[in-house]
């Protein structure tokens, strides 16, 4: 069993904190950090909304090898980090408490890499921040469709009643169905872990309660409306074989249009974004770097040279 802290779960890194101050509140964003050589970019990972820093850890150990310094923030409300349950969550925010953690460790640019609901969030970041951003990128990003054109808007209390829900068994399938084509392992399991010990936990109504709010932003705060304004060096690593569609079981009545068509939407997200790359991972589905690491890192070190 887990507490909402994860104070038991071990990482493979070892996780230091920021202290915060954000809408009334004293916070600690968790973090983790790995030098790298004095004339390498310093890379920052952004994690999925089902995940938290601890899955980066083979892709942070291959650009460290590679010189590269890394930063891994648990954003608000995920991983180790404080989980207000009164507390307005948004892309721009956890943006901004990004900036400020990479200003904390005296780091001016940084390559941006985002996965899954971290592709909002990198993208957001790139927005905000060009400045600091010295390049971009997606991997298997959601967001690459505005989902409230095509489904239903949802209160809180919908995800949040959909999260107290939740068994091990109901996490395994879904992640078994949507992420890993039918296929499970150990290494798949794993990543399932925290989240079933949380389940378990004593703080289960708080995690199922921030995690419920952090669906709204998903859904109420688009960025694939501003790709166009994208002005950093974009590049777009995507599982081809990826079927995310947040809110595919509640379309808007008249809806046909297809969510999470990973095969078309890497597409048309670089027909948008000024000088995108696109690289396309045939057969791969929403965790490339999970799913087949020795694709994904020659898949990296190929958006790195763009």
């Amino acid at each position: 069993m887990y507490d909402a802290a994860l104070s038991s779960y071990e990482y493979d890194f070892d996780v230091n904190f920021l202290a915060i101050r954000s809408q009334q509140q004293s916070l600690n964003l968790a973090y983790i950090y790995l030098k790298g050589d004095a004339d390498k970019p310093v890379v920052t990972l952004l994690h999925g909304k089902n995940f938290n820093a601890d899955y980066w850890t083979d892709t942070a150990l291959f650009l460290q090898k590679k010189g590269y310094g890394v930063v891994i923030p648990d954003q608000l409300g995920f991983g180790k980090s404080s989980k207000p349950t009164d507390y307005q969550y948004s892309f721009a925010v956890m943006a901004q408490q990004t900036k400020s953690l990479l200003a904390s460790l005296e780091i001016e640019k940084t390559i941006v890499i985002g996965h899954s609901m971290g592709g909002m969030l990198a993208s957001r970041f790139a927005l905000m921040y060009p400045q600091t951003t010295h390049q971009l990128i997606l991997l298997n990003p959601i967001g690459l469709e505005n989902y409230l054109k095509y489904v239903e808007y949802k209160d809180t209390d919908f995800f949040y009643k959909g999260e107290l829900a939740k068994t091990a068994e109901s996490i395994k399938a879904y992640q078994q169905k949507n992420y890993y084509d039918g296929k499970w392992n150990e290494q798949y399991e794993e990543l399932t872990l925290f989240m079933i010990g949380q389940l378990n936990g004593a703080d289960k109504d708080r995690v199922a309660w921030v995690n419920a709010k952090t669906y709204d932003m998903i859904f109420t705060q688009p960025v694939v409306t501003e790709f166009k304004d994208l002005t950093v060096p974009v590049s777009l690593i995507i599982g081809t074989r990826d079927r995310t569609g947040p809110g595919r079981n509640w379309m808007r009545t008249g809806v046909e249009y297809e969510l999470g068509r990973y095969d078309r939407l890497g597409k048309a997200a670089a027909a948008l974004i000024p000088n995108a790359k696109l690289i396309e991972l045939s057969g791969l589905g929403h965790l490339p770097q999970v799913e087949n690491f020795s694709r994904f890192k020659a898949a990296l070190t190929e958006a790195l040279a763009h």
